[in-house]
């Protein structure tokens, strides 16, 4: 059974930052193989998609998450990161990890996309 287990939520105030972290297993699971990101969700909306890096790197992120957050992958411990820095209140939600077959990414993905979900992690930013 695949598992991706999201960490690093919790509260801070606008400006701050926060790091999260999602790790997969069994070891087998392969991030660095994965169309792989983070996707978010708050109280009353849909969820959306955030920041995702491919099987070549490349990467894409939301227009609002653009130079504040980025999306990191260590292919050797197989954990997948999101460094968010200046948060601002609309950033509030819980946020997943998500991983999807191979391929390349063109434009932000759909959650339809991706298979394979952590339970999320609450991110509150506060004023």
């Amino acid at each position: 059974e695949v598992l991706l287990a999201e960490s690093g939520g919790g509260s801070v105030q606008a400006g701050r930052s926060l790091s999260l972290s999602c790790t997969a297993s069994p070891s087998g699971f392969t991030l660095s193989d994965r169309r792989v990101g983070w996707f978010r969700q708050a109280p009353g909306k849909e969820r959306e998609g955030v920041a995702f890096i491919d099987s070549v790197g490349r990467k894409v992120y939301h227009d609002s998450v653009k130079g504040r957050f980025t999306i990191s992958r260590d292919n050797v411990e197989n954990i997948l990161y999101l460094q968010m820095d200046s948060l601002k209140l609309e950033d509030t939600a819980i946020y997943y990890c998500a991983a999807a077959g191979g391929g390349q990414l063109a434009t932000m993905p759909r959650p339809s996309a991706f298979g394979f979900w952590g339970q999320g992690t609450q991110v509150t930013v506060s004023s």
